[in-house]
């Protein structure tokens, strides 16, 4: 049985309504909560409302990585230049996009990306990012 993680959550950008709420619904499956943002910008309010939040500390961050306005690579380099190292899951439909984030410490993810292999996936990086107890 999976671990509970229902103190993180899954921050899931991106601004198609119908894959959000079908990647949603999979990633709830890993027992997190799971915050929704059709774009960049949105997604960084949810990332520094949850810093005075501990009940919703955001973990892990699974992104699309083309979206108007701030895109993937954007997004994710104002996320690590504020500070922040949680994992992030990057999805796209194109193969060499996963080149526009060097030296990010992103896992890229070609989609189409099966929903267990997400579901998996998400638990694997949470697993590896929970603080660890004595």
């Amino acid at each position: 049985m999976a671990p509970n993680h229902m103190n993180s959550t899954i921050l899931l950008v991106d601004d198609n309504a119908i894959q959000a709420a079908t990647r949603r619904a999979i990633l709830e499956r890993t027992g997190c909560r799971v915050s929704t943002a059709p774009d960049g910008q949105s997604a960084l309010d949810i990332l520094f409302d949850s810093v005075n939040d501990s009940s919703r500390t955001v973990r892990l961050i699974v992104t699309d990585h083309l979206m108007p306005g701030m895109n993937g690579p954007e997004l994710v380099r104002e996320v690590r230049r504020q500070g922040f190292n949680m994992p992030i899951i990057v999805l796209s439909g194109l193969p060499d996009a996963d080149s526009a984030y060097e030296d990010l410490d992103i896992s890229f993810r070609l989609k189409p990306f099966a929903p267990d292999s997400l579901i998996a996936l998400a638990r694997q990086l949470l697993r590896e990012c929970m603080p660890r107890t004595a």
